[in-house]
């Protein structure tokens, strides 16, 4: 297969999306020709910079390529680590490319939209004669185990919270709740209290709390979360950013506390049940929620948002509907990839049952062993097996775990065993060097709530 005249070879297809094009392999097969110089660089909150230097080919009858290739390897940059300028140094072309895509009205003005209101500064991108050197500022968190703490975790669909004491968790529940579908942020702040008071009631003191939930946040503060989808822009400032912050104050004065993404908080968890550093954790569900704990067992503040990096290069990639954008994970890693290959299959899904339902309904199929829903997890499998070594080169992880509910049962062995066949015989370089796996029983004991009590360091 080919794309811009470029071809890509591959030795594993997923049998019911025989286009995919592995973006790691078409900027393989690209970079193999390019020759010119180009650098790129993207800053984030408190100067932090992520920076490569890169090739294009820079004739006119690549131009198509170039800009595809430069414009995929920003968006990348955009979702893993965060940022609102972009530095392009060695072709101005480039540059003004950017510009024009990266802009109201532009092909990719969802990403400038959001990576302004996340930064809080209009995004740009701008020419220079040399790229800033990459700046990062690891922090070591978690991992504490002294006190009485409380680990609160927020989902879409429940929320959890932990009472525990110098590491034993001695009281935790779950409580349902719609903070996706509520648009008065006073019902997810009340609901937070609760759990917060619920905790506190099974110990003598609260020295610490620690907040797991989704969503992007920077300095504690809620910058951008799906939880809070339907709450109002002109109220969200004053009533959503600050949100866990107010509510861990009101309820138990001035104690450390802790705020961050869940998928950095499952990573964490997975640190701690393997006794190793190095995990990213990648969580198949309502999307793909994705968390990296670094080789010090820091997190790095990034975005981690891997649910809108590229990993489909093939023209014809299904579209996200949020974003608008194309090829990117969400479509590959999350129930919207077990629906959208489902009817490829053969399986007919009821049109009014859910996605969750749909989901369920393939699951169910894959427990009795029927070969249109094997055919289903081999495909997502090799999706993963070319990603895997992709996200290998973005983070250099050695574990993965990998999470939710498109992992549970017989598909998610499934998936698993293919992505390592594909890595195997596509990347045997990377041997021994990333290791994909799913929790084991020691993970769930630790848990999300638990290791997000974890989070806050008490100082005497």
């Amino acid at each position: 297969m080919d794309r811009f005249g470029i071809k890509v070879d591959l030795k594993h297809t997923p049998p019911l999306d025989p286009d995919f094009i592995p973006l790691m392999r078409f900027n393989r097969a690209f970079l193999a020709t390019a020759k010119k110089p180009v650098g790129i660089a993207v800053e984030r909150a408190d100067g932090q910079m992520a920076s490569c230097q890169t090739f294009i080919h820079g004739t006119p009858e690549m131009a198509e390529a170039d800009h595809y290739y430069i414009e995929r390897l920003v968006k990348t940059i955009l979702w893993m680590k965060g940022g609102f300028k972009v530095y392009v140094s060695g072709d101005a072309g480039i540059c003004e490319y950017l510009k024009s895509v990266y802009c109201a009205g532009g092909q990719q003005e969802f990403d400038w939209d959001y990576m302004a209101s996340v930064f809080e500064h209009p995004f740009e991108v701008v020419l220079v004669d040399e790229i800033p050197g990459a700046k990062d500022a690891p922090k070591a968190i978690g991992g504490h185990m002294e006190g009485c703490r409380i680990g609160f975790d927020a989902g879409g669909s429940d929320r959890k919270v932990s009472a525990v004491i110098d590491g034993e968790t001695v009281y935790s529940e779950e409580v349902v709740w719609f903070p996706k579908t509520n648009s008065d942020p006073d019902y997810h702040y009340d609901g937070i209290v609760s759990a917060l008071k619920s905790a506190a009631e099974h110990m003598p003191r609260v020295d610490a709390v620690g907040v797991s939930s989704a969503g992007v946040f920077i300095n504690n503060r809620t910058m951008n979360a799906s939880l809070f989808l339907k709450v109002p822009k002109e109220i969200y400032n004053e009533k959503v950013k600050d949100i866990y912050i107010r509510a861990i104050h009101d309820t138990f004065g001035d104690v450390p506390y802790c705020v961050i993404n869940d998928g950095d908080v499952s990573a964490l968890a997975g640190a701690m049940s393997l006794n190793d550093n190095s995990v990213l954790g990648i969580a198949m569900g309502t999307s793909e929620a994705v968390g990296y704990v670094d080789e010090e067992g820091r997190i790095t503040g990034w975005l981690n948002e891997l649910a809108f990096v590229p990993v489909d290069a093939q023209p014809d990639a299904m579209r996200d509907e949020w974003s608008g954008d194309i090829g990117c994970g969400v479509k590959y890693f999350s129930q919207d990839g077990v629906i959208k290959l489902a009817p490829r299959a053969g399986i007919e899904l009821d049109e009014n049952a859910s996605p969750a339902e749909k989901l369920k309904a393939v699951q169910a199929l894959m427990a009795e062993d029927d070969p249109r829903a094997a055919k289903v997890y081999e495909s997502i499998g090799v999706y993963l097996g070319h990603t895997l070594a992709y996200y290998y080169e973005l983070y250099g992880c050695r574990h993965v775990l990998l999470l939710g509910r498109v992992m549970s049962g017989k598909g998610g062995d499934l998936i698993l065993d293919t992505a390592k066949k594909v890595l195997d015989g596509e990347y045997p370089e990377l041997a021994g060097k990333i290791l994909p796996e799913l929790p084991d029983e020691k993970f769930r004991r630790v848990g999300q709530s638990m290791a997000a009590a974890s989070l806050p360091e008490i100082k005497n």
